[in-house]
């Protein structure tokens, strides 16, 4: 081994805690780097393997009622390469021991053969057999949430007819990796069902013999959607269609491409962050050995070892540490996809998830560690050409402070001498002080915004369910229903108060921007379910125009006053121009609103109503939901505490665990970073700290110098890193935020404290450890050093 290669083993092991420190940053934003990347790659390479092995539709058409033959046009349709018609429907399911009925999706199944479109995986069991019309495939997640197994009995109601089915078999589908009733947007695994039954016994039951309520078909390689979509309207809008969409509208494709959306933004913003600090931190450790070591670089370059030697020599050891970081981040970042992808395939209820990072994530995350430390290191390495061995080997010219400042004579009276010793070591090294400040307040900044969107989590919750929804329970109907409905759940037991609602499906567009979604009628005054501005006050609903939602006007491009076009796709399927009246500060969902009477005077059917909020007594609801089971034109039946609960699981689940983890690996970087910037101080004061205690100082009075300069770099820092976090908690926020929910942001003072108060800790920590080493400082090593 050569000479400076057991120099450098010697360097590492003399440096090993601030070496270890800075690997683990290193490792960090790899692991990072690599976690996501291979969960984004392994998410994608599942979804398409489990879309295609299932066959899951390109286009989804809705139809009132169509005939079996137009299945043959749609696919005479260029670019159609398969066409299946089925038949869905809703229903309730009966649960029980549960007072609240289940809404559910019943879909037909072929009788002799697969279906060539949109297949099921089947995990227990079988299909339903031939000529039976009492089994029924169940999907998982539902199973699974309320333990029912095979050979189970399920009492639904369709189409008024309470009916009882045997599970014979138990799915899982592409179509629903997030289960969500038709008309609402919180997905809850024990609150809807999905079941499968023969072709036959739904066509019956829905009245559907010889025809098809929804068309399903792929495409072929390289066929636009639009042209499709538009063929496949004109065929079926006599019969009612509801407008097609593609499978980027599908509501469950739709969850799960904004969840692989929002870890692409954060695997692309956070790892180079901490990267930066590892090469700042690198920077500072190799700048203080070079100036360390001048003498021996002299000796070196003396004995005949050329610059490019010596400079390789510490660019090695800046490398090594790199190396060693990085790697220790690939095997970290595998062991935490591995964990992480059985949480997704839980959440997303994928019968398959294998964790697969691609070579070129490791390549990536090496590649940019060991810049961030070249980038750290060959600025210093330039000293090293500098120095010949005649000046290296002569004690350093005393530093210049004259530009510095000075103390001004009323400080010099009100602060002791370690006091001004500390000032003054400040005043005069404010570049390396303002790199620890930075470095320390971009720990605390990344805290605080992990930990301020947490709290965007929480205030998103309360803001949705309990000031913007103030009802108890939302009832809604299987079509449009006259306005009686309303009077008639006013007279069930327990109802205090009925606010009716009108929902209709429509497809919003704005220039090139579209959007598929439902503009919600509201009455003149409501407030059960509200329509709130930034400040949460009523929004009256205009006589004429829409209100939108923020995160819809964001996504049309859209401002008060524009006019959007409003393609309603049910009833008479007018197409309106609406003038925007006001943005609504909804937070769950993105809905459009109107007074319910322009929206119904636009459709031209006065008076309907879909669905409606309710105030109920707590002591009623038993009695409320037993009658109301048995109305045959009730949807579905949902209560607040129930979405509420579904939502805040959502919340912490997926996106969530990620902010999780991004919490407690942003408060590992901070001590780290608190921890270096002691020990970088310790290590460039440790002779000046052992010449005052050759002088007579004390060692509370050393460590005071030590510590003083390192409590007054973490003063300065705190309130930097408040306006770091308060920046980037709006990245944060907006790279978790979805169509379905949006993360608020503002300034939150308890997010904002824990970080500082965690800062403060590491910093006493910090402090703690760093004064342990200067109680073991040679002092009569000291004594014999040449200046």
């Amino acid at each position: 081994m050569r000479a400076l290669d057991r120099k450098l083993l010697r360097d590492l092991w003399r440096i090993k805690g601030q070496a270890a420190a800075i690997a683990m940053v290193v490792a960090v934003g790899v692991l990072l780097q690599v976690m996501m990347s291979g969960m984004i790659t392994s998410l994608e390479q599942t979804r398409a393997t489990y879309y295609e092995r299932y066959r899951l539709a390109d286009v989804f058409a809705p139809v009132t009622r169509a005939p079996q033959k137009m299945l043959d046009r749609l696919a005479d349709i260029p670019g159609v390469a398969a066409v299946e018609g089925r038949v869905q429907g809703g229903a309730l399911v009966d649960m029980a021991g549960q007072d609240l009925p289940v809404r559910a999706q019943v879909l037909s199944l072929p009788e002799w053969r697969d279906p060539w479109l949109n297949d099921v995986y089947i995990s227990e069991g079988q299909r339903p057999r031939a000529g039976r019309t009492d089994e029924i495939l169940l999907l998982r997640a539902f199973a699974d949430a309320h333990g029912l197994g095979l050979g189970d009995v399920l009492s639904a109601t369709m189409y008024g007819s309470k009916r009882a089915f045997r599970i014979v078999g138990i799915a899982q589908s592409p179509e629903f990796l997030f289960t969500t009733a038709p008309g609402e947007f919180v997905p809850d695994d024990a609150r809807f069902a999905v079941l499968w039954l023969n072709a036959d016994a739904l066509e019956a039951a829905y009245d559907m013999k010889g025809a098809f309520n929804e068309a399903l078909l792929s495409l072929e390689r390289g066929a636009e959607l639009e042209p499709v979509l538009t063929a496949v309207d004109a065929l079926l809008d006599r019969y009612g269609g509801l407008g097609a969409y593609g499978l980027e509208d599908q509501l469950s494709n739709r969850f799960l491409s904004e969840e692989i959306k929002g870890l692409t933004a954060t695997s692309s913003a956070v790892p180079p962050i901490f990267m930066g600090v590892a090469a700042f931190l690198l920077y500072i450790v190799v700048s203080r050995m070079v100036s360390a070591e001048r003498e021996q670089i002299g000796l070196i370059k003396a004995f005949g070892y050329t610059d490019t030697e010596v400079a390789l020599h510490y660019f090695k050891l800046v490398v090594f540490i790199a190396l060693a970081g990085a790697l220790m981040g690939c095997l970290g970042g595998v062991w935490a996809g591995r964990g992480l992808a059985g949480l997704y395939q839980d959440i997303y209820h994928l019968p398959f998830l294998v964790f697969r990072v691609e070579p070129s994530s490791f390549a990536t995350g090496i590649f940019i560690s060991v810049l961030a430390a070249m980038v750290g290191g060959l600025s210093v390495l330039r000293q090293v050409f500098a120095l010949t061995p005649a000046v290296a080997m002569r004690p350093p010219a005393p530093a210049d402070y004259s530009r510095s400042g000075a103390i001004t004579a009323s400080l010099k009276s009100w602060l002791d001498q370690p006091s001004r010793m500390v000032l003054r070591r400040v005043m005069r090294n404010p570049g390396r002080v303002f790199g620890a400040v930075l470095g320390i307040a971009a720990g605390m900044g990344l805290s605080s915004a992990q930990m301020s969107v947490m709290s965007g989590f929480d205030e998103a919750l309360d803001t949705t369910f309990s000031v913007i929804d103030r009802s108890d329970v939302t009832v809604t109907f299987f079509e449009q229903m006259p306005l009686k409905a309303a009077f008639d759940l006013a007279h069930m037991p327990g109802v205090i108060e009925v606010e009716p609602t009108r929902g209709v499906s429509a497809v919003l567009r704005y220039g090139t921007e579209t959007y598929r979604g439902s503009v919600t009628g509201m009455v003149d005054g409501a407030h059960l379910s509200r329509a709130v501005d930034a400040d949460h006050r009523d929004i009256p609903m205009p006589a004429s125009g829409i209100v939108l939602a923020k995160s819809l006007a964001d996504t049309l491009g859209v401002q008060a006053g524009d006019t959007v076009t409003v393609e309603v796709l049910q009833g008479r399927r007018p197409t309106l121009e609406l003038r925007v009246a006001r943005i609504a500060d909804t937070l769950m969902g993105a809905p459009a609103y109107m007074n319910i009477d322009a929206l119904n005077r636009a459709m031209g059917e006065p008076g309907r109503i879909s669905g409606a909020f309710l105030r109920i007594d707590p002591d009623a609801y038993r009695a409320f939901f037993k009658e109301i089971k048995d109305v045959p034109s009730v949807a579905g039946v949902t209560r607040k505490n129930d979405a509420r609960l579904a939502m805040k699981k959502l919340m912490d689940e997926g996106a969530g665990t990620m902010r999780y983890v991004m919490a407690l690996i942003a408060g590992i970087i901070t001590f780290g970073i608190v921890y270096n910037s002691a020990r970088i101080s310790f290590g460039e004061q440790s002779r000046d700290l052992a010449s005052l205690r050759v002088m007579g100082f004390s060692q509370g009075e050393a460590a005071f110098i030590l510590l003083g300069e390192l409590a007054l770099v973490v003063l300065i820092a705190l309130p930097l890193g408040v306006l770091l976090g308060f920046g980037l908690s709006y990245l944060v926020a907006a790279g978790f935020s979805t169509d379905l929910y949006q993360i608020p942001t503002g300034f939150r003072a308890d997010a904002f404290g824990i970080a500082g108060v965690a800062v403060v800790l590491a910093a006493l920590i910090s402090g703690w450890l760093v004064k342990r080493e200067i109680e073991k400082v040679d002092l009569v090593a000291t004594l014999k050093t040449r200046e």
